[in-house]
């Protein structure tokens, strides 16, 4: 692995956090915004049902968006190099997860597929799917989610390759706009043996589709 790529990304990533720490308002400050929206939507922050909505959102808010203050680079820290030689592809299907779309704050809710083909270690299923909902947990467009996913695995890891399949539908289009209900977008990130290696990229794809 290229040690100073790696510390590279752990130090961008550190300094991400530092900056949405940074620049995060009061808790205080954040449900008054939302009595403003409730009120902008044309109703009474103050009726007796709408009372205590902004701090319910404010506190989903810190669930939809933890991504921002988690580090994807510790969570795949701790690998295993005893695998009796193992060196074919390792898949994690189906992964779910809920996003939030960057330019409506509707919901992308959908499934990923992360593959990684070992060079001498591995690393637990759970932080691949761990890594995922990081990424997931912030304001997103898919394309860059994929990337994400895909670029911060191959960096840490340093696999021989890696591909990440998305597929997800975006309730900015279905539940708004051209109200295209049951459409869904699939993006793919393949890095390495997965985008060099015809033969690698089939078994990807084959696996991935189930």
């Amino acid at each position: 692995m290229n040690a100073h790529c790696h510390v590279k990304l752990a130090e961008a990533l550190s300094s991400e956090r530092v900056s949405a720490l940074a620049r995060r308002p009061r808790k205080e400050e954040a449900e008054a915004a939302i009595r403003t929206l409730i009120a902008y939507a044309g109703d009474d922050p103050d009726r007796e049902g709408l009372a205590g909505t902004p701090e319910r959102v404010a506190r989903s808010f810190d669930e939809f968006y933890a991504g921002y203050f988690e580090d994807p680079v510790a969570i795949l820290q701790r690998t295993f190099e005893e695998i009796e030689g193992y060196d074919e592809m390792v898949l994690l299907r189906d992964i779910p997860f809920v996003s939030h779309c960057e330019h409506h704050l509707a919901p992308i809710v959908g499934r990923a597929h992360v593959g990684y083909l070992p060079r001498s270690r591995v690393v637990g299923i759970s932080k691949l799917a761990r890594v995922v909902e990081t990424f997931a947990r912030r304001l997103q467009i898919q394309e860059k989610m994929t990337s994400q996913i895909a670029n911060t695995i191959q960096q840490v890891l340093d696999p021989l390759g890696v591909g990440v399949v998305i597929e997800a539908e975006h309730h900015c289009m279905t539940t708004r706009g051209v109200n295209k209900a049951g459409v869904t977008m699939t993006t793919s990130t393949l890095l390495g043996a997965f985008r060099d290696n015809p033969e690698t990229r089939r078994e990807f794809q084959r696996l991935a589709r189930g």
